[in-house]
């Protein structure tokens, strides 16, 4: 089956903005009936995380759009039970909580690069579908998804990240550890996966060789998962100024000269 062309940039903002007005409908939908979401995203390094979710939270309240992602636990949470840390985060009524990867780390990043030992993602891999099995239980809307990247896809991501000082930051000493455990990576996802692959908290994957393509896939996927979502936005009347528009007047300080 021969791949689709990589999508231009008109074409992906043409197709993207549809969705985002759903977004922004199912948002109201949230907030109207106390729903809570929870979009977990994992995915190897580079495969377009934080750009998807950009695209999902951008035309939302940020105050009910959250994205979490947690530096690595100190010395006092790892002495924690390993879900602990995640709890705090989850959301309330009426709130979307993203994950830029999540509890998921135990399976992936750190059996892989040696920071859990056996016995830890055993036990992991155990309690995850239990934990999860709570959180829809209690009514949480939970979607899991797995953004997926071709290993030469994810070496010239890299070279980017490498050669733009915009992007350089996304580059760390981890990731270029890692670039060499590529099947690795491969084989604890497929074991992650077959443990905690359920009916109740499904997995969801997507190619995201192409990160337009796979934004608009995912995107599409998750609001089709949810009930009908169409509420209608409330009427805003704007009711005429008492009088003509007034300019800014300042007395105490001024605003700086405008750049050239």
């Amino acid at each position: 089956m021969t791949k689709p062309e990589k999508l231009k940039r008109k074409d992906y903002e043409e197709r993207l903005e549809p969705l985002q007005r759903e977004l922004a409908s199912m948002a109201r939908w949230a907030a109207h009936t106390n729903q809570r979401i929870l979009v977990v995203i994992e995915g190897r390094d580079t495969a377009g995380k934080g750009g998807v979710i950009d695209a999902i939270s951008a035309h939302i309240n940020p105050r009910q759009c959250r994205t979490v992602a947690l530096p690595k636990p100190s010395e006092r949470e790892r002495s924690q039970w390993y879900f602990q840390r995640y709890v705090p985060h989850l959301p309330a009524a009426g709130e979307i909580v993203l994950f830029d990867r999540s509890w998921y780390n135990r399976a992936g990043v750190e059996k892989v690069m040696g920071f859990a030992d056996d016995r830890q993602v055993k036990a992991f891999l155990k309690q995850a579908p239990v934990f999860e099995k709570m959180l829809v239980d209690d009514g949480i809307l939970l979607f899991k998804y797995w953004l997926c990247c071709d290993q030469e896809e994810q070496e010239k991501r890299f070279a980017e990240r490498r050669e733009d000082p915009l992007k350089g930051w996304k580059l760390s000493p981890i990731d270029i550890e890692a670039r060499a455990k590529y099947a690795e990576y491969t084989k604890a996802r497929e074991a992650m996966l077959k443990a905690t692959h359920t009916d109740y908290a499904p997995w969801t994957l997507v190619d995201f060789n192409d990160q337009k393509r796979g934004r608009l896939t995912m995107i599409r996927d998750l609001l089709d998962r949810l009930p009908d979502t169409q509420v209608k936005p409330e009427p805003v009347e704007f009711p005429p100024l008492p009088g003509k528009p007034k300019k800014e007047s300042y007395s105490v300080v001024k605003p700086l000269p405008a750049v050239e």
